[in-house]
């Protein structure tokens, strides 16, 4: 969604000073995840399946941004809100969500081992160019 709004408007942006953070896992290690807790867990357990516990908004736009050769910008909650898809996307791009995974990864043996996410983005291909 980030990309596609990207594209759509010339700029990649982040809320405020960016510094929030989301938490990321790689699809794969995630799969992974899956069967382990299905295997593994008790039922009700609770789980955090991150690889990643804090990526900064700013640094997911600034990778987009130079993927695209486009400017990176940041927006007040305001302009965000006429930004993204909906003013409930904007909010949502701008809170702070860490988490860690320590307590799952220790639960269940995992050990997330793919990408992160800056690096799935740069070398990925998320940014290439939609076939029309």
């Amino acid at each position: 969604m980030l990309i596609a709004t990207t594209r759509r408007t010339g700029v990649s942006a982040y809320v405020g000073d960016g510094a929030n953070r989301w938490p990321a896992v790689h699809r794969l290690d995630a799969a992974v995840l899956f069967r382990l807790a299905l295997e593994k867990a008790r039922a009700g357990s609770v789980l955090h399946g991150v690889a990643e516990s804090g990526v900064t908004m700013k640094s997911i736009a600034q990778t987009i941004a130079r993927g695209l050769d486009l400017p990176t910008v940041s927006l007040t909650p305001d302009e965000a809100a006429g930004h993204y898809a909906s003013p409930f996307m904007a909010k949502i791009y701008g809170f702070d969500a860490p988490v860690s995974s320590t307590h799952t990864q220790d639960l269940l043996g995992w050990s997330p081992t793919r990408p992160t996410l800056l690096d799935d983005l740069e070398h990925g291909d998320y940014l290439a160019t939609p076939a029309s």
